[in-house]
């Protein structure tokens, strides 16, 4: 049975800038974690992300929604996994405010 991780990110971009960093910093972390954390699908609808991953060899799925002033994040972990509930949460956490809070910088 898998158990969901909740993190609730606040931040002042609004919610198109939001998407558009955590897209940036979502294909980002793929290259940070190696291989001990892959994303096998990502699937973005307006807001809303649907993904799934492989983390340290354990199958995991998740949501992100973006709004104005805050992104939720929800990662079902398996029970292997859910062990490690609280430093899931705490990385989830700190990955995202990083993304939402880098400064913006232009495109190339």
């Amino acid at each position: 049975m898998s158990r969901p991780v909740v993190v609730t990110i606040p931040h002042s971009l609004g919610r198109d800038e939001a998407i558009r960093r955590l897209r940036a910093g979502f294909g980002k972390v793929r290259s940070s974690f190696g291989e001990s954390f892959v994303i096998l699908k990502d699937e973005w609808s307006g807001g809303h992300l649907d993904f799934h991953a492989s983390l340290l060899g354990q199958s995991t799925t998740g949501r992100i929604d973006v709004s104005d002033d805050q992104v939720r994040v929800e990662v079902d972990l398996p029970w292997v996994l859910s062990l490690f509930a609280s430093k899931a949460r705490d990385l989830v956490r700190e990955e995202g405010r990083r993304m939402l809070e880098k400064p913006a910088t232009p495109e190339a």
